[in-house]
Formats: C-alpha cells, structure tokens, sequence
C-alpha cells in the first residue's frame, strides 16, 4: 500500500505518518518544507507533477490553519476583516480544491482509493449551535461543499474512489492550544489512529460525506 500525507510536518500529519510506516505502508510525505503551498496554484501544480508516476491509495490532507498571521478567530461579526477572511478559504478552501484538481488522478485506478481530507465540526451548517469563528468556520464549510462536489464527479470515473472530509476530534496540536481549554483532547497519535480505523472501514457508498474520529457520520 502506498500513502501520501500533504501536512506531514504538522501534529497529526507526522502522527498519520507514523502510523502508517508502523502498519508497514510506504508513506510519501509533503509539506511547507518542500516549498509546497496550497495558497499558490503553481506551487500545488508542481508538486503534484513531481510525484506524476505515482499511484496512491491513500491521500491524506492534514493542513490547515485557525490562526492565520495572527488574526485569532472571532467573537462577533463585528471583529470580521476582509484580509483574513480571504485568507481563510485560500488556505482551508481553495488550497483543499487544488490538492484534488492536482492530486486525486495521483489515487490508484481500478481499484479503492480514498482522498481525505481535515476538515472540522466548526464547518458543518447543522451542527452550529454556538456562532462564532466566522472566518473559519465558513471556509471550512466551504471545504466540506468542495469536498462533497468532487466526491461526486470523481465517482463518475473511478466508483471504486472514496473522498471524505474528516474531523480529527479536539487534538492538542499548537493550532489548538489556546482555544482547547473548555474540551477534551486527545493526543496527535490517538487522532490519527482513529482516523485511520474510520478510513478503513469507508466503502464507496460512502464517498462524499463527513465523519468524526470516532467514527460517526457529521451532518453537512
């Protein structure tokens, strides 16, 4: 089995990382140390073409940002900014759109391939009870819309193909630090672990849909 991980020096990057070397999968790692960045197409462009002889059966996305050149997220509509609100869905959105134009013809064919992808509870519309975090929030529902939309027109080519956004739970990570004191965490390795027991059991039915680290589906 191969894997790529896009994130792989992040927390629960390296953990996916780790966990798949340890269940013996040959693990292709990308990250901002390879001068990849999801903001800037060409960027996205070449690093998929590096890897163009390359056939994955697992992709993992495990980028994204809260936290963005220092704009926390926000408490109230009235503290939205434009700029950071821009960069919110280049990051958690947009770059999440050019890792599947550029990478899914990379998943193995003719056979189960999963593209999938961190996403957030924050993200889902049903869900929201709380308000708040506007920025991220949206582009993170953006995501899962993008998400869902690929999953759709990818399974009209290859139906064997599973592509998912997942919620890793609560992880303490430094992109969770300062906002995790009022929930539970778990540690980078429980996450992707867990992650990887969902991703395991994902059939082709299940294709453009959202699930949480233990295992249960997320409403859009």
């Amino acid at each position: 089995m191969r894997a790529l991980v896009i994130g792989d020096s992040g927390g629960i990057g390296a953990a996916m990382t780790e966990a798949l070397r340890q269940d013996g999968v040959e693990v292709t790692g990308l990250s901002r140390r390879d001068s990849l960045d999801l903001t800037d197409q060409a960027s996205v462009a070449s690093a998929a073409a590096m890897l163009a002889d390359r056939r994955f059966d697992l992709i993992f996305n495990a980028t994204g940002a809260l936290v963005i050149d220092g704009h926390a997220p926000e408490t109230t509509i009235a503290a939205i900014d434009a700029h950071a609100m821009a960069q919110h869905f280049a990051l958690n959105a947009t770059g999440v759109a050019l890792l599947l134009r550029h990478f899914s013809p990379l998943m193995a064919r003719g056979q189960r391939a999963v593209f999938a992808s961190l996403s957030a509870r924050v993200g889902s519309i049903g869900d929201n009870g709380l308000g708040g975090w506007i920025s991220y929030r949206a582009a993170k529902t953006a995501q899962n819309q993008i998400i869902r939309t690929a999953a759709i027109e990818i399974a009209r080519k290859q139906k064997q193909h599973i592509v998912v956004a997942l919620h890793p739970g609560t992880v303490a990570t430094r992109l969770s630090a300062a906002y995790a004191d009022r929930h539970p965490t778990i540690s980078p390795d429980e996450s992707a672990k867990a992650l990887l027991a969902v991703m395991d059991r994902l059939t082709p039915d299940d294709t453009g849909t959202f699930w949480d680290w233990k295992g249960k589906r997320i409403a859009w």
